[in-house]
């Protein structure tokens, strides 16, 4: 019977959920990292993704210039 106990404890505290800091930074990458990498994949679409965050750069650019531009007229 003691045996029994004791196997038991030792399977319960074995079948416990234990985070450990490797399992909770398990994801590291920022969401246009992770975009990136799958534009760059083989799979079907992904060119898309590519080309999306292409077409945002190049808006991100334009409004850059634009808040440029308007710092230098209120001066």
């Amino acid at each position: 019977m003691r045996y029994r106990a004791m196997l038991l404890c030792l399977l319960l505290s074995a079948c416990s959920k234990h985070d450990t800091p490797r399992m909770q930074n398990a994801d590291t990458l920022t969401q246009r990292q992770h975009d990136s990498v799958i534009g760059a994949s083989g799979l079907p679409g992904a060119p898309g993704i590519s080309k999306a965050q292409g077409a945002q750069d190049l808006e991100n650019a334009h409004v850059a210039q634009a808040e440029s531009i308007a710092r230098a007229d209120s001066i």
